[in-house]
């Protein structure tokens, strides 16, 4: 065999026919395209199957994305037991948005993501539960600085009138009405 003859055997050309004319063959003897999938119908899969090959299972990230996000979600439920004056506002605020946001987001995108949907509710959730203590307890402290200034204003103010009443009885009316 020549030297020029071996390596036409082996051109691209020659490969690209050779595969095609057998693609057609084959395609021909089966009488229509094959199936794109090797999985059984979806009917007689049972449910483990269903979830392994679904578009949103455990082989891509839509699964697992999720699964760690729950971690989140459960540190955020064990900050319950926490006092609120220990609590970030900002941090639980923004994971009430990132919640909202992305459950929405679950929604929208292709494939649904139910799973994830389910797992950013529940962090708006204990976002928005951890917002609401810190809020209360905020109020509860200004109620308290601000009941003791009043307290404070209402003493100081006692003493000022009972200064006054003093004044008054001693005979010395004008200095109770130069307090004033």
């Amino acid at each position: 065999m020549s030297a020029p003859r071996l390596f036409t055997r082996f051109s691209p050309l020659t490969r690209s026919t050779a595969f095609r004319q057998s693609f057609q063959a084959q395609v021909s003897r089966n009488g229509a395209r094959r199936a794109q999938s090797t999985a059984a119908p979806a009917d007689t899969q049972n449910a483990f199957t269903k979830l392994w090959n679904s578009n949103v299972g455990p082989k891509t990230v839509h699964f697992w994305a999720p699964i760690m996000k729950w971690g989140l979600v459960l540190a955020g439920i064990s900050d319950f037991a926490r006092p609120a004056e220990s609590l970030s506002l900002s941090q639980n605020a923004a994971l009430v948005c990132t919640g909202a946001i992305w459950t929405r987001w679950c929604f929208v995108i292709r494939p649904k993501n139910l799973f994830l949907a389910a797992v950013n509710f529940f962090l708006c959730m204990v976002g928005a539960i951890q917002c609401g203590r810190i809020l209360t307890y905020n109020a509860s402290v200004k109620k308290e600085s601000i009941g003791a200034a009043a307290m404070d204003a209402i003493k100081e103010e006692g003493h000022v009138v009972e200064e006054m009443a003093k004044d008054v009885v001693s005979g010395h009316p004008e200095k109770a009405v130069k307090m004033s």
